[in-house]
């Protein structure tokens, strides 16, 4: 037999999670963001998921160039833009939109030889501080852009730094608006955070929203707001089997550096899945873990292959028992990505993305699909 972890990948999710991002902007049309492979998810895996989006967006051209093996014939867009002259010769062959932030990429597009002028999106850095033209020389680029016969159309783009948290949007997007206000063409505004909390204002939706770790059934902005609250449903699940039960007696300790000491006699579970397969190493005693569904608070260190957890509230548990590390669990029980980051100091997009390669993953299409 395999060793019992394994990774889910659920398709329905996806689908009411791109709904979700409709419903929060509707009129404005969806990019799915399917980089980091897929946020830890596998691009090919996702596909069929995310397929009643309006574009794909991405970082790299094997990406887009993977997508367009897997039939998409519709917009790609690269939102770093190309990071060589040279790649602009693959967004002629495989018709990517692409992202213009910096002057070298607008001198590469002006001694770009092609037949097909590119779709572009003007990025204006409103204080974000990582790519983007500074408000005050945005409009010359645009001018640069428009005067070149190797464009097609431009549009604008920003990035918000805070849409999840209380300072919020109200500055940048007040910048970007300002500056692009009689300039013609598309606008894209909102990440997932902003989606999510913004979107109802038809000037901060734009022509566009770009959400990420929603259409993974993540929360953007937890823990102020958890994915329940969104109506945001997980689509990946972790999930193993207990591989081993010891009996504690007081004063006995679990795992390396005998970090956690039993109080009292105590059960505990072994469970396939350390931190080679990207469950946290650093994870503290009491991050909660489901054992039948049940929530059990793990103990000691993690493992490269395995890790303990206290079964005091499942006694039922024995050896073979399913086990949930976080998503989906037995008897609809449900444990949130985003509470076991949390309890690990770190965001649920980490945990997703950290996901092994050595983990099996299994795409499950509905019940009657």
């Amino acid at each position: 037999m395999p060793r019992p972890l394994e990774a889910l990948i659920h398709l329905d999710a996806l689908r009411h999670n791109l709904q979700r991002a409709r419903d929060c902007a509707p009129d404005a049309q969806v990019w799915a963001v399917v980089k980091a492979h897929a946020y830890g998810h596998g691009l090919k895996r996702v596909y069929e998921g995310l397929r009643g989006a309006d574009g794909f967006a991405l970082l790299d051209i094997a990406e887009a160039q993977r997508l367009r093996e897997l039939d998409w014939r519709g917009p790609i867009l690269l939102l770093e833009g190309v990071f060589d002259a040279r790649d602009l010769e693959w967004c002629s062959r495989l018709g990517l939109w692409h992202v213009v932030h910096c002057d070298e990429q607008i001198n590469w597009l002006a001694q770009h030889k092609t037949e097909w002028p590119h779709r572009v999106f003007l990025k204006m850095n409103t204080g974000m501080n990582r790519l983007g033209f500074t408000p005050q020389a945005f409009r010359n680029a645009w001018l640069r852009l428009n005067a070149l016969t190797q464009v097609d159309e431009v549009s604008f783009i920003t990035h918000f730094s805070d849409a999840d948290t209380p300072k919020g949007i109200a500055q940048q997007a007040e910048v970007f608006l300002s500056h692009t206000a009689d300039l013609s063409g598309e606008r894209s505004l909102c990440n997932s955070a902003a989606t999510l909390r913004h979107a109802h204002d038809p000037a901060i939706r734009g022509d566009w929203v770009r959400p990420g770790v929603m259409l993974y059934g993540a929360s953007p902005d937890y823990p102020e707001h958890d994915a329940t609250h969104w109506n945001l449903q997980p689509a990946m699940t972790l999930h193993s089997k207990l591989i081993g039960i010891q009996h504690l007696k007081a004063g006995d300790t679990v795992g390396y550096g005998s970090r956690f000491t039993a109080d009292r006699d105590m059960r505990i579970g072994v469970v396939a899945c350390g931190y080679a397969d990207g469950y946290p190493r650093h994870a503290p005693d009491g991050t909660p873990v489901l054992v039948d569904g049940v929530r059990v608070p793990l103990v000691g260190r993690v493992s490269m292959d395995m890790l303990e957890v206290d079964l005091t509230n499942a006694p039922q548990a024995q050896l073979g028992t399913e086990v949930t590390l976080w998503g989906r669990g037995p008897h609809d029980s449900l444990l949130s990505i985003d509470e076991v980051a949390h309890h690990c100091g770190t965001i649920g997009y980490e945990l997703m993305c950290a996901l092994s390669p050595r983990v099996p993953v299994e795409v499950l299409e509905p019940h009657g699909a």
